[in-house]
C-alpha cells in the first residue's frame, strides 16, 4: 500500500526572468515586468510530497524530521533571501522561472531520500500560480 506524505515550507527570493542571448527588447516582450533589470521578489510556498510503502517497523513512509532537515538544507538555506540569478549557482545559466526552480529543487532533494520513494515538488510563486514536477 502506497501513501503520500507532504511537508510545506517557504522561502523569499528575488529573480529576473531574462535570457542573456536576447535583446532587452525581446526579454521585455516575452517576460514583461518579470524582466525588470532591478529584479523582483516572491514569497514562494513549497510542498514536498513523498510517496512510498509504509515501513512496517516505523509506520512511516519517510521520517518527517529527516524530510524537514533536507528541505531546510537543500532549499531554505540555499534560496531564502537570495537573488536567485546572482547568488544561487544552479541559476547562473538557467532562467529562474517557477518551472526551472521546481526542477532544481527536485534534483536537490531526490538524491537525499531513499531511491524507492517517489518525489513530487509543488511550488507556488503566487497564491494562484504554481507548478508541479515529479521527475518525468
Amino acid at each position: 500500500m502506497k501513501v503520500t506524505v507532504s511537508r510545506k515550507a517557504h522561502f523569499n527570493a528575488a529573480h529576473r526572468l531574462y535570457r542573456k542571448d536576447w535583446s532587452d527588447e525581446k526579454n521585455n516582450q516575452v517576460f514583461d515586468k518579470c524582466s525588470n533589470q532591478y529584479f523582483h521578489g516572491h514569497n514562494y510556498e513549497l510542498i514536498v510530497s513523498v510517496t512510498g510503502e509504509i515501513n512496517k517497523e516505523t509506520g512511516y513512509v519517510v521520517d518527517m524530521k529527516v524530510l524537514k532537515d533536507i528541505i531546510k538544507a537543500e532549499v531554505e538555506e540555499a534560496f531564502d533571501h537570495k537573488n536567485l540569478n546572482l547568488q544561487v549557482p544552479e541559476f547562473k545559466n538557467l532562467n529562474p522561472t517557477a518551472e526551472n526552480i521546481a526542477v532544481v529543487i527536485y534534483n536537490k532533494i531526490k538524491p537525499k531520500i531513499e531511491p524507492n520513494l517517489e518525489l513530487e515538488i509543488t511550488l507556488y510563486e503566487t497564491p494562484r500560480n504554481f507548478v508541479t514536477y515529479a521527475g518525468n
